[in-house]
C-alpha cells in the first residue's frame, strides 16, 4: 500500500475514535514517532554535543554541576517515597 493512501485510512480511522480517547492514542503515536526518530541517530549526531561545556567558564560549570546534583536528590527523594508508600 502506498504511503499517501494509507496515511488516508489512518486519518479516517482516527476521526472515528470518541473524543474522550484522543489524547491516549495522541500519547501512541507521539512516543512511537519520537522512538523511531531517536533509535535512527547517528554517532556522528550524538558526538556533536561532545566537549559542549569546553567553553563554559569554571563557576558556570560548577553551578550547572551542583543544580544536576540538587535536581537528582530531589528525583530520587521523590521515588524513594513512592517506593516506601507502596509496601
Amino acid at each position: 500500500m502506498k504511503p499517501s493512501n494509507l496515511r488516508t485510512r489512518l486519518l479516517k480511522e482516527i476521526n472515528l475514535i470518541p473524543e474522550e480517547k484522543l489524547e491516549e492514542v495522541y500519547n501512541l503515536i507521539y512516543h512511537f514517532r519520537v522512538g523511531v526518530e531517536a533509535s535512527q541517530s547517528t554517532p556522528a549526531q550524538i558526538m556533536q554535543f561532545a566537549g559542549c561545556w569546553d567553553n563554559m567558564s569554571d563557576e558556570t560549570f560548577s553551578d550547572f554541576n551542583e543544580e544536576i546534583i540538587t535536581r537528582r536528590q530531589q528525583a530520587f527523594l521523590g521515588r524513594r517515597s513512592d517506593e516506601t508508600s507502596l509496601s
